[in-house]
């Protein structure tokens, strides 16, 4: 095979993502199972397993990765269609040496990228760099891979409810928005107590019914609506490949990321007091009370999926979790993240507790914040503000974290600025125990900002 350069933009931190048609092409998708399979036989391994999610161009860009796999002298298990939970099980399940997951994840149709295990561990960062620097000198295995087809459904869908306790039935609305959980939700129903209704059930990677990003109200509003109208007692929602969960609760009030974390922290260490339990930086300072508070033992890590997998595994941590709402539970699970698994876990709680998932909610100390606040920034200068923006705290003697850009503590609650893994913007957040102090917190963070010569828009772009 010849050299093959990657558009630069598509090779991100914690997977490869692009525009298909202008960004990526199939011959980028023959590329990387090429530079990935070598990668795996020079490690010593021989088979990749694969999937594939709903969107257009999924089939052939697979098409393309098996050729590229192949051609590298690796072993190719194809398990169709599924969501990206199910590729990484299809890895234990298969004890396989590696996978890749062709999926564009919660972004628009238009795009579509890779996410990969090396053997059980994320593939990542310095990783994807390595992958694109063996392609782009043409430093590439050769050989005759086979090629099977397994369906690992059924084993999925027992895995997933296999630890579920007895407890009341519910009535439960799911709503899988035309993602790739539609190949897996009525397998896992199926074993379920209660009553499930399922919204959008058929896979289409045009999204007809709304974006699948579970972490923006405005894609939560139809399972609201079903959830009133049903009276049931919660609903659960998902992106688009299934790595990321929402929920409403019985009054069809969202619970964030950080508010799920907390409800299943407590759960958790119920068997294991004392364990750490992490969180992103974005998250509320109510989350890492209710640890401690529950006997746990809080760590405040860095936003980004790889990077938390990553640090579960150093630590032993059972759960993990991002504002995001990817999820990771070690606890009678693998460590990755999996919405549905994370969902069931849900209702196992809510199902034996006396409590509504509503109470529950109502019983979390009730602060007031912004929405994740998102605003361009150059990629070559989003990096350098925050540090600014770090080194006049210094100088000021204020007291924060820098474990992921600069999350600062006052007397009014705490803000956040940091830049982004994976787009071109600055990230902030602001959460406080009043509405004037909100605003105090938000005044904060636009004169860091301006004095880096920045300007924050009065209405950024916000999202969980």
């Amino acid at each position: 095979m010849t050299a093959h350069r990657f558009d630069p933009t598509i090779l991100r931190e914690y997977d490869i993502r692009g525009i298909v048609g202008k960004t990526l092409h199939p011959a980028d998708a023959r590329a990387i199972g090429r530079a990935f399979g070598t990668m795996v036989a020079r490690g010593g391994g021989k088979t990749v397993a694969l999937g594939y999610d709903g969107r257009q161009s999924s089939p052939s860009l697979q098409e393309a990765c098996v050729e590229g796999l192949r051609a590298a002298g690796v072993d190719v298990v194809r398990i169709g269609l599924c969501a990206t939970p199910m590729l990484y099980f299809a890895v234990y399940e298969l004890n396989a040496d590696g996978g890749i997951m062709i999926t564009g994840s919660h972004n628009p149709p238009d795009y579509n990228g890779f996410k990969m295990m090396m053997g059980k561990k994320p593939f990542y960062g310095a990783d994807i760099q390595a992958l694109g620097q063996l392609s782009a000198m043409g430093d590439v295995a050769t050989g005759a891979g086979g090629l099977t087809e397994r369906s690992v459904l059924e084993a999925y869908a027992a895995r997933v409810v296999r630890d579920a306790r007895p407890g009341r039935k519910l009535k439960v609305v799911w709503d899988t928005g035309h993602g790739a959980v539609g190949v897996s939700i009525r397998d896992v129903i199926s074993r379920l107590p209660g009553e499930h209704t399922v919204l959008y059930e058929r896979v289409d990677g045009t999204f007809p019914a709304h974006h699948p990003d579970p972490t923006v109200e405005a894609n939560l509003e139809d399972l609201k609506a079903e959830v009133r109208k049903q009276g049931a007692d919660l609903g659960i929602a998902f992106d688009g490949d299934g790595d990321r969960i929402g929920a409403i609760d019985g009054q069809g009030r969202i619970l964030w990321g950080d508010q799920l974390l907390a409800i299943w922290a407590r759960d958790v260490l119920k068997e294991r007091p004392g364990a750490t339990i992490i969180a992103d930086v974005k998250a509320s300072q109510v989350l890492f009370d209710e640890i401690a508070a529950a006997g746990g033992t809080p760590l405040m890590y860095k936003t980004g999926h790889s990077l938390i997998k990553v640090k579960m595994a150093e630590l032993g941590s059972p759960l993990a979790g991002e504002m995001s709402g990817h999820v990771f539970f070690a606890d009678r699970w693998y460590g990755f993240d999996d919405a549905l698994y994370a969902g069931v876990r849900l209702l196992d709680i809510v199902a034996s507790s006396p409590r509504s998932l509503a109470e529950m909610r109502d019983a979390l100390p009730q602060l007031v914040n912004t929405p994740e606040l998102r605003f361009d920034c150059d990629e070559d200068r989003k990096f350098k503000v925050v540090d600014e923006v770090k080194a006049r705290l210094q100088k000021a003697g204020a007291t924060f974290s820098d474990v992921d850009g600069v999350r600062v503590s006052t007397p009014d609650g705490w803000w956040l600025l940091r830049a982004s893994n994976t787009q071109a913007v600055l990230v902030a957040r602001c959460e406080a125990r009043d509405a004037a102090g909100l605003d105090r917190l938000k005044d904060a963070v636009k004169a860091a900002l301006a004095a880096s010569g920045v300007a924050m828009p009065d209405n950024p772009s916000a999202g969980h």
